[in-house]
């Protein structure tokens, strides 16, 4: 007798992935807790989790939207100016540090930068610089709105009973003086880059870790109830600024995030790790849920990773929704796909 004896059917490869093939695979995660459709669920990262939140409300769960548009902006411009697409709007959360820093500067532990990016007599918020596409009349409207950005956050997190946070990227683009990080590397989309005042900085494991430990534990501070499901984005870097070709600089960024967040997930019990990640870019999936690009992911692949989400945490069968092919909204929140513009044509 040796161990391996009393082990059930998902511990093989061969019974849990060869012989079942890719769509028939199952119970490929086993939740450390249920959530009610009740319950409060916020949604923060990468531009995969914009596909996230809307995939809660179909399947009917309580997805928190803590800023809601104005009233008489059209769809057209509710979209464009990003409502809707996370629990609050931050535009994409890329890295574990710029997490820390929204949190920080939500809850008080630090104080955030009042600096613009003007461009034509317009200011751009330099921490989420695609939010509002024309900008801000004066720095002072600027600052006001990200403040309620800021009051949403906080309010947000007091009430939540569960975060889904994507994790996007290591890579990352921050000042020199203080490791204030941005968005987006200075210069892509507005602002001016200056190599001077600007650093890349390519997070390790210690550095993830240590920022998501703190952005959770200033959150249940205000919260202490709140638990958190960590995801990584399978959508591949558009571009590295490291000296790596794009495919191992793509497959090391989200190698430290995987492992981080498994460890995170052995360390805390309410913490949780869902497995979004391998849906998608594993190897067994054969690159089916990915568009001709092979970073965006289809309609088809969102419905499947939300089907092997919703059953386990609600304990109740979910069945795949029906696609449509058509949509392309994971892309059109990827703030890092304007990358590819400066890309060889």
């Amino acid at each position: 007798m040796n161990p391996y004896e009393t082990q059930p059917p998902r511990a093989f490869w061969r019974s849990a992935v060869a012989e079942p093939g890719p769509t028939a695979v199952t119970d490929l995660w086993r939740p450390k807790f249920t959530l009610g459709q009740d319950e409060p669920v916020l949604t923060a990262g990468s531009c995969f989790a914009a596909r996230i939140g809307p995939a809660l409300l179909e399947h009917g769960m309580f997805w928190r939207d803590a800023e809601p548009p104005p009233p008489g902006l059209t769809t057209e411009e509710r979209a464009g100016r990003q409502y809707g697409v996370f629990s609050f709007r931050t535009g994409n959360i890329y890295t574990a540090a710029m997490l820390r820093q929204w949190v920080s500067w939500a809850l008080g532990a630090a104080t955030p930068p009042e600096g613009s990016w003007v461009e034509n007599g317009r200011h751009h918020d330099p921490f989420r610089p695609t939010v509002e596409p024309d900008g801000h009349v004066s720095l002072a409207e600027m600052l006001a709105a990200r403040e309620v950005t800021l009051a949403a956050i906080r309010t947000a997190i007091g009430e939540a009973s569960c975060l889904i946070f994507t994790l996007g990227l290591t890579e990352a683009w921050r000042e020199r003086r203080d490791h204030t990080v941005y968005q987006v590397c200075p210069g892509v989309r507005h602002g001016v880059f200056d190599a001077d005042a600007h650093e890349f900085h390519d997070q390790t494991f210690a550095e993830v870790h240590d920022d998501l430990t703190a952005a959770i534990a200033l959150m249940r501070a205000v919260n202490p109830g709140l638990k958190v499901i960590l995801t990584v984005s399978p959508v591949p870097l558009t571009a590295t600024a490291s000296d790596h070709h794009v495919l191992t600089a793509t497959v090391h960024s989200k190698s430290v995030l995987r492992a981080v967040a498994g460890q995170l997930a052995q360390e805390d019990d309410r913490v949780d790790y869902f497995p979004a990640y391998e849906i998608i870019s594993g190897f067994p999936f054969r690159g089916m849920f990915f568009e001709p690009n092979l970073r965006s992911v289809t309609p088809a692949g969102v419905a499947f990773v939300m089907s092997h989400f919703v059953g386990p945490v609600t304990r109740r069968a979910v069945a795949p929704r029906a696609a449509d092919h058509t949509d392309r909204s994971g892309e059109a929140y990827c703030d890092d796909a304007l990358l590819d513009y400066y890309g060889p044509r």
